[in-house]
């Protein structure tokens, strides 16, 4: 058994481990690619591989890729929510590799949304939330 001294120490170790991590998430950032059935189906795998490659190639060592089950609208898929620091989430739809690599590239490395694979692109609302 652990002393109540030894204890502590692992406890405030194990926080600043927890404090590190956070504070490098706050850098972060998330893409995630809709991995259910539908999403493989639409073909996701290919999409998923060109955003980790492209992230690769380009040495952005503050992306990381990960993938999630139904996103709830297979009709869009293959989908991938983007997550930056300070930006709100952006949902793109209708995939492909090509894609996935304009995506790193422009809103990725230069902090620019590629709206025209926005999900708010493909059911029609302008960025005002009007019907087009």
């Amino acid at each position: 058994m652990k002393s109540l001294s030894e204890l502590e120490q692992i406890r405030k170790q194990t926080l600043e481990r927890i404090q590190m991590r956070k504070e490098d998430r706050e850098n972060e950032a998330r893409v995630v690619v809709g991995m259910a059935t539908c999403g493989i189906a639409a073909g996701a795998r290919p999409v998923m591989m060109a955003f980790v490659t492209e992230a690769s190639r380009r040495k952005l060592s503050n992306v990381t890729v990960s993938q999630t089950g139904c996103i709830g609208t297979c009709r869009f898929e293959p989908m991938a929510d983007v997550f930056l620091p300070d930006q709100e989430k952006v949902t793109y739809v209708n995939l492909d590799e090509q894609k996935a690599r304009r995506i790193v590239a422009e809103h990725i490395v230069n902090g620019k949304p590629v709206y025209e694979y926005t999900i708010t692109a493909a059911m029609g609302v302008n960025t005002r939330g009007n019907e087009q």
